[in-house]
């Protein structure tokens, strides 16, 4: 279990923010799946002050997900606090601020990852956001703007000072993005160096990475972003790993149902055509590491529509029922010599 504030969680594993990917479906399947702790899209601050109708749907959520967590972003530190008020009052569990988007589009405008070399905005933002909060309070960070600007330990205890409870640690610099190794020694520095729970993010693409980061650095929990695209049944692993299980990897027939299901869950919330269009690109994460998964690709861009899906996934999915029912990871069926003879003819 790990507590965050007054709020307790059912386990140790959060669904990281992804943009255009943790909407209320997928967090929906992720909770289902067995994550402790769903977040949302990141959501302007400005824009929920300014009440903007598409800013606001972003806080559309549903008791299945709870608790839920609303990640805010912005640089004007009354706006953010503002933002705060208003996410908490729509029903948000916790509220965590970003502080390490290295988006372009939100580095310029001075927040996200750009608020790493102002630590004295960062203080400000802080302490405007709990002086209103009456809900949890994180923040989500990264190691620093660049290697030669690394103030993540100044950062977190500056977070911590200001009354945050707890703090997620994404070990690249900003200027990094995405490239490179994330650096969990850094994860490790912080722990020592706060009360607050540290919360790892940052290359956990297995059950067994997730464990290791815990082990290595001690972080009290795990944040897991794009190692659950088109895999949220890695939530589910970590968990029977975490307990000496062998992890429960998906079977062919649940991969088709998460697929419906999710398709189903989006139509509900944006109509059957936006929905499809969405698909096309999930199926290609859900599909992925699967074998001749590219043979079934140009199916994807005609879906348009439920009976569409169901065509396109059958055509694929019944190529591989020599094995279906048995359950694989996306490397065991990479590698499954009797599955790639029967689907690739070899």
């Amino acid at each position: 279990m790990l507590q965050i504030g007054s709020l307790k969680l059912k386990n140790r594993l959060i669904m990281a923010p992804l943009s255009g990917i943790t909407n209320l479906p997928f967090r929906r399947i992720v909770k289902r799946l067995g994550a402790g702790l769903v977040t949302t899209e990141m959501v302007s601050a400005m824009g929920l002050a300014r009440q903007q109708e598409k800013t606001l749907r972003y806080l559309k959520s549903d008791p299945e997900e709870r608790p839920l967590s609303v990640q805010i972003f912005g640089v004007d530190p009354q706006v953010m606090a503002e933002a705060a008020q208003i996410v908490v009052d729509a029903g948000a569990d916790l509220v965590d601020i970003n502080m390490g988007c290295p988006a372009r589009k939100v580095v310029k405008t001075g927040a996200g990852g750009a608020l790493l070399r102002s630590p004295d905005r960062v203080r400000d933002i802080v302490s405007a956001v709990r002086s209103v909060c009456s809900v949890p309070l994180t923040v989500k960070t990264r190691a620093g703007w660049s290697p030669d600007q690394p103030p993540a330990c100044d950062i977190a205890r500056i977070v911590e000072d200001c009354g945050a409870d707890a703090i997620t640690i994404h070990p690249r610099f900003v200027t990094q993005r995405f490239s490179g190794t994330a650096d969990w020694e850094i994860i490790s520095q912080i722990k020592s160096r706060v009360k607050i729970p540290v919360i790892g993010n940052g290359d956990v693409w297995s059950p067994s990475s997730a464990l290791d980061m815990m082990q290595k650095t001690g972080c009290d929990g795990v944040m897991i972003g794009r190692g659950a695209l088109g895999n949220p049944w890695i939530f589910r692993e970590i968990l029977d790993l975490d307990k000496g299980l062998d992890p429960r990897l998906p079977e062919l027939w649940e991969r088709r149902e998460v697929i419906l299901s999710h398709f189903s869950l989006l139509t509900d919330l944006i109509g059957e055509k936006r929905a499809a269009k969405i698909m096309r690109g999930l199926l290609l994460w859900y599909t992925k590491g699967l074998p001749c998964s590219s043979r079934f690709r140009g199916a994807f861009t005609d879906i348009h529509d439920l009976d569409t899906l169901i065509t396109a996934m059958d055509a694929y999915f019944d190529s591989l029922t020599g094995l279906s029912g048995a359950p694989m990871s996306r490397t065991d069926s990479i590698t499954h010599p009797t599955l790639v003879k029967e689907c690739c003819g070899i």
